[in-house]
């Protein structure tokens, strides 16, 4: 059974991802998926301009300079936090309005982790929605601002940031974590 994915009123769930991507929807996979032999600039500038609302490169570096630092660098000796920013940013350069994170804390070291978070603030700030899918409850109440549980693609309970600290325990049992 197929259920409808919604945007603006269409249901683009049956269009193909190149279609979605040019409708300002952009993923953030969980494996980063970025080219470990090219470098920072070359990942940035590789994927195609698919709306208007493309983030220049200063626009991107000013808000990640880490990856301006690391430009000459090859994707495969950037950390996992640093590879995470990359991804992040290659969507901001593509013209994303919407950004879709799978686990985009996982594996990666604390600091990394409050870093990414200051970053969906920072993105969140310049009007993109962001979607995260994500099992860390303490770093989704700091970016997020309603929480959905959802389970066989529905979703059974809506949450604010309060309930899901309240919550905390009963919600990481149900998921497992």
């Amino acid at each position: 059974k197929r259920g409808r994915i919604l945007l603006d009123g269409r249901d683009i769930a049956h269009l193909p991802p190149q279609q979605i991507a040019r409708m300002g929807i952009g993923w953030v996979q969980d494996d980063r998926g970025i080219y470990s032999t090219l470098s920072v600039l070359e990942n940035l500038l590789l994927p195609p301009v698919v709306s208007e609302e493309s983030w220049s490169l200063d626009k991107v570096f000013s808000i990640f300079p880490l990856l301006k630092e690391r430009a000459a660098q090859a994707g495969s000796k950037l950390s996992g936090g640093e590879q995470q920013m990359l991804a992040i940013a290659r969507v901001l350069r593509m013209g994303a309005r919407i950004l879709l994170l799978d686990e985009p804390t996982e594996g990666l070291a604390p600091l990394f982790v409050q870093r990414v978070g200051e970053i969906l603030k920072e993105i969140k700030s310049h009007g993109l929605t962001v979607l995260l899918v994500e099992q860390n409850l303490r770093f989704a109440t700091t970016v997020a601002d309603t929480h959905h549980l959802i389970v066989n693609g529905r979703t059974v309970r809506s949450l604010s940031n309060q309930e899901v600290v309240r919550e905390e325990r009963e919600l990481l049992e149900y998921l497992g974590v």
